[in-house]
């Protein structure tokens, strides 16, 4: 019954290239930070003209355009609030320096 148990081979290690396509790296906080800036300016164009197209009588629905601009509300404050602490946070190195 266990006579093959010798015949066990040790793990070989992987083969990266065998491994398949490597996962990308990370967007860098830069990088981050403007795709964000980038999607909240999207979103507070999208409200303004949401707001435009209900006054014209081309929205009926009331609650869709209150929606878009709270959402633009919403990440806008999200953007002021990464802002200011990444402000204070300068702050702080700096102090931590001088």
């Amino acid at each position: 019954m266990y006579e093959n148990v010798n015949m066990i081979q040790p793990i070989k290690p992987l083969d990266p290239e065998r491994m398949g396509p490597q996962k990308a790296e990370a967007p860098g906080f830069g990088e981050m930070l403007n795709g964000f800036l980038t999607d909240v300016n999207h979103m507070q164009n999208y409200a303004d003209k949401s707001i435009q197209k209900m006054v014209a009588g081309e929205i009926k629905d009331v609650h869709q355009v209150m929606l878009a601009v709270s959402e633009a509300k919403v990440a806008f404050n999200l953007m002021l609030e990464i802002r200011n602490k990444t402000l204070e946070a300068y702050n702080e190195l700096i102090k931590m320096r001088g």
